[in-house]
């Protein structure tokens, strides 16, 4: 492992890019495994899916007690998910209680996700996410809410509500302006209703890898030799553009009101950072992102990547002035073979459900297994 003084890791923390780990299981939170992340490798947070768990509980014999007694007492399969899933969150996040007491709630969050079957119902994804954050009682919970047509408007009654909120599989730069239009709203009712704001806290989950396996596939199709250097340029064009759109709110008037009485800006999170190509760099999505005030979430497989040979540089903002207008040339140039650009995150938005949904459902089917093998 890298030294302190020369881990890429902890040099993205000191250019102010938070680390967070992409997994959770049962004995690698109790067993050290994060603690001595959160030592070496300035890990300051922790996402899970459905699909961590899923992976986690069918895998982990440290579950096996737990599902036994809690099927003894008659539990349902959906029961026994939410008391797993609530304890190892639990335990996360108090593993990270002294860091975000010493950050001032800046960081030392854990995130936990609604119902992927949800997606679709706003008064629906509004009372789990209530449900689930009074359940595990913890301050620097983030409730995880899809960033759908849906649930946009949950994201703005859950900050207004003073609940934290990590909004997730987003893929555009519009979709992401809308949930960060929820969270300034979100605010501002809580200051119209003379509710303190300064510990509420949000990210914006946006999903990287998943952009260019997409449009890298249709490029690939189109056989086009005029297009091909864009294969694996859209998903980091895109991030730009979000970040390009973040700066322009925190620089305005509306913001800086709220930044007066001790909002924080809701930080974009770079999410699927695991290179999917291997033709690709394994630390490409993590390179091109790093700014102040941002978070990068990494598999084990990225993270310990990137300790080896990761060369941090603040190489997103000085980007930022030009992102719109070469967006803008990029979604032109994908038009000229025939790929809409626009239709690249709703097709997206579907299939990332869809990849949520399956893995719950397996979850559910593994527990059931467990069950009756334990009962």
């Amino acid at each position: 492992m890298s030294t302190t003084k020369h881990n890429p890791l902890q040099r993205l923390s000191a250019l102010g890019q938070s680390v967070w780990l992409d997994y959770i299981e049962r004995g690698f939170v109790r067993g050290g495994g994060l603690r001595q992340l959160i030592l070496d490798d300035a890990v300051s947070g922790v996402t899970s899916n459905p699909a961590i768990f899923q992976k986690a509980i069918a895998e982990g014999a440290g579950y096996d007690e737990p599902i036994g007694r809690l099927t003894r007492e008659g539990r349902s399969a959906e029961e026994i998910q939410d008391a797993l899933t609530v304890e190892d969150v639990r335990d996360a996040t108090d593993l990270f209680a002294s860091l975000y007491a010493s950050k001032q709630g800046h960081d030392g969050f854990v995130s936990l996700e609604v119902s992927p079957h949800l997606a679709r119902e706003t008064e629906r994804t509004y009372a789990d996410a209530k449900r689930l954050w009074t359940l595990v009682k913890r301050d620097n919970l983030m409730i995880k809410v899809p960033g759908t047509r849906e649930g946009v408007p949950a994201v703005r009654r859950l900050i207004a509500d003073g609940i934290n909120v990590n909004i997730t599989l987003l893929f555009s730069v519009d979709q992401y302006a809308a949930v960060l239009e929820a969270y300034v709203a979100g605010l501002e009712a809580r200051v119209a209703a003379n509710q303190p704001i300064e510990r509420v806290a949000s990210v914006a989950s946006f999903f990287l890898s998943r952009i260019d396996s997409l449009v890298d596939e249709q490029l690939i199709a189109r056989k086009d030799p005029s297009v091909k250097d864009l294969q694996g340029e859209c998903a980091i064009a895109c991030a730009r553009g979000a970040y390009a759109h973040y700066l322009s709110v925190i620089e305005g008037p509306r913001w800086r009101a709220l930044a007066s009485r001790g909002a924080r800006p809701q930080r974009l999170l770079w999410a699927s950072t695991g290179t999917k190509n291997p033709a690709y760099s394994d630390v490409k999505y993590v390179e091109a992102l790093i700014a102040p005030d941002t978070v990068t979430t990494l598999p084990p497989e990225t993270l310990a990547a990137y300790r080896d040979h990761g060369e941090p540089a603040l190489r997103l903002p000085e980007a930022a002035p030009r992102a719109k207008e070469q967006l803008a040339a990029l979604a032109k140039r994908l038009g000229t073979v025939g790929i809409d650009w626009s239709a690249v995150g709703p097709k997206l938005e579907e299939q990332g459900l869809k990849k949520f949904v399956e893995p719950h459902e397996s979850l559910l089917a593994t527990l059931r297994t467990r069950m009756a093998a334990l009962r």
